[in-house]
């Protein structure tokens, strides 16, 4: 499957726009592949805001993902979802949201992305990579030689390195083993720049 090299995930607390704001920055700057990401919203408020930035990624021919939320995914008919290790299990996923749907799987350890490969799946991701303000209760830290390892363990699947990654370190994760690097505060940490920090890693 397609992966870009930065894989941007929305964040609304940290850049107090809307996730629609977000999408249309981003997709500006050339972004292919958006993950949103909402933690604090009610469902209604997280399906309108889901449905306008899928505009957004339709008109611009990328890809939208919905993290965690297969409901809200399979309402808008979303491109996708990434599931954590406490979500719907991804078998259930792939039975509500189709073959056709993209299922990405974080993982936190080389055993579980080694179990991940075992899933119908599409990519699974890795991390933290480095320490990261991004979630309140961030798991054990991965590092760079954790990817390495992870990288050996999953063979030529997908794999997206998660977890503090910035644009002084970026480049170290992919000759690391990545096939992707998701990427939050380095893009979304100056709202008014969202776009050319996009367009600052695809052009390095």
């Amino acid at each position: 499957m397609f992966l870009p090299k930065i894989y941007p995930i929305t964040d609304t607390k940290l850049t107090q726009l809307t996730h629609a704001e977000q999408v249309k920055r981003l997709t500006k700057g050339g972004a292919e592949f958006i993950q949103l990401r909402e933690k604090y919203a009610s469902s209604a408020d997280f399906y309108e805001s889901a449905k306008e930035a899928l505009e957004i990624t339709r008109m611009n021919d990328a890809k939208l993902l919905i993290n965690d939320r297969v409901d809200i995914a399979l309402t808008i008919n979303a491109d996708g979802v990434h599931l954590g290790q406490e979500d719907l299990p991804p078998e259930k996923a792939r039975e509500v949201l189709g073959e056709k749907a993209i299922i990405g799987f974080s993982t936190h350890s080389i055993e579980q992305a080694k179990e991940a490969l075992n899933l119908p799946i599409n990519y699974i991701a890795i991390g933290p990579i480095f320490a990261t303000n991004t979630k309140e209760k961030p798991d054990d830290v991965v590092g760079i030689e954790g990817l390495r390892k992870a990288r050996k363990a999953v063979g030529d699947f997908p794999l997206v390195a998660i977890g503090g990654i910035n644009f002084e370190n970026y480049k170290d994760v992919l000759k690391s083993g990545a096939d992707s690097v998701a990427i939050i505060s380095g893009i979304l940490s100056e709202a008014n720049k969202i776009t050319q920090n996009y367009k600052k890693y695809i052009s390095s």
